[in-house]
């Protein structure tokens, strides 16, 4: 029996998308889900508590930076990454493939591995799927991911054929490694934006018989209409009784997409990212705090939102914040960005619970598209 499992609720009558519960060591999380990204054991300007109490059911954090620093040895002595950023949910950790991948001229892919240079300090590393499963496995999260090849867009057919083929059997051999019955290993489907090599990939992977699929090289810079295209044709190969989550997605459109084609778990940067910069999501589409005309705007970011920013400040005030540099400001544009999309979330679970979700994405895209902001 694996440490996660997947239980179906209902689908929706008109579409793929479907209501579940993913089953952890650390607690059940609702599905469709969003997972905020905690990099570095942290969500960047968020507190453990603050995240409990926006509704944050899993959190993500991320194999390369902590092997980095501070190092996956140190976190297992401190007990797991649960113990470590004193997060009692559920966690998952990606396996730093596409960081990896992101390096460029600083690594090189062999059949073994990558041998990568580090982006901190230069030093000489070496990612096999045998060394990723050792540092998955000492941080402990509930889910971990094996480590695959990540194709930028675009990319030629042989070689997205090659990476597809090669994360196949670096698939095998993490599954042969990992040893840790506590936690789930979820295998990842690669093939670049060709139908024939997602197809491969999926039914290969599936045949391995992971509890949980990630759909990976999504979201790496191709069209949106294309990034559909490949989940229209790749989400009906993998088991329905299994998790599947779409990496690195994390805008209120693709995900609601995502949704829509039967994707039930969802990552992203994007959030807290924009957040930083003073972008914040709204029901009338994207908001920038530090333009002018806000700055006698006494109204919330989002009058529709209920989170502590959104209750207690003004447009005004967060500019003022952002303009002189305080960190307040940040920390509320951050709450406030995911807030938003865990009420999507939820909003959405809702729709699909009442058979309305196709109505629902409607009304959203209706308001969204809007720019009344």
């Amino acid at each position: 029996m694996s440490a996660v499992t997947y239980e179906l609720i209902k689908q929706d009558k008109e579409s793929g998308a479907r209501l579940g519960k993913i089953h952890t060591p650390h607690g059940t999380v609702n599905t469709p889900i969003f997972m905020p990204v905690g990099t570095q054991a942290t969500v960047k300007a968020m507190s453990p508590r603050e995240l409990g109490e926006i509704g944050a059911g899993i959190v993500l954090s991320n194999t390369y930076h902590l092997y980095l620093r501070p190092g996956h040895e140190l976190i297992q002595k401190a007990g797991g990454l649960h113990s470590f950023m004193a997060w009692p949910g559920p966690i998952l950790t990606d396996s730093g493939g596409f960081q990896v991948f992101s390096l460029g001229d600083l690594r090189k892919i062999t059949e073994q591995g990558v041998e990568f240079r580090s982006h901190i300090d230069g030093s000489k590393h070496l990612f096999t799927p045998e060394k990723v499963m050792e540092i998955e496995m000492g941080l402990g999260a509930d889910i971990a991911m094996v480590f695959d090849e990540c194709v930028s867009y675009p990319a030629d057919y042989e070689y997205a054929k090659q990476a597809m083929e090669r994360t196949t059997r670096w698939a095998a051999r993490c599954q042969k490694a990992h040893r840790r019955p506590d936690q789930a290993l979820f295998g990842i489907v690669q093939g670049g934006m060709y139908h024939d090599l997602r197809e491969l990939s999926a039914q290969d992977l599936v045949a391995l018989d992971f509890p949980g699929y990630g759909i990976g090289g999504l979201s790496v810079g191709e069209p949106k209409p294309l990034m559909y295209e490949m989940l229209e044709g790749t989400v009906p190969l993998l088991p329905e009784n299994k998790p599947r989550y779409l990496m690195g997605v994390g805008s209120p459109d693709c995900i609601l997409e995502g949704v829509l084609r039967g994707i039930d778990m969802f990552d992203c940067v994007l959030p807290t990212r924009i957040a930083r910069n003073g972008t914040v999501f709204t029901k009338n589409g994207k908001l920038v705090i530090r333009n002018a005309k806000y700055k006698e705007d006494f109204t919330p970011l989002d009058r529709h939102c209920g989170c502590y920013a959104c209750r207690t400040f003004t447009r005004s005030y967060i500019r003022h914040l952002f303009n002189v540099n305080e960190i307040l400001g940040l920390r509320l544009t951050t709450l406030h960005n995911l807030s938003y999309l865990l009420n999507l979330m939820r909003d959405i679970q809702g729709a699909l619970a009442s058979d309305s979700f196709m109505a629902f994405r409607e009304e959203y895209y209706r308001y969204y598209d809007a720019n009344e902001v």
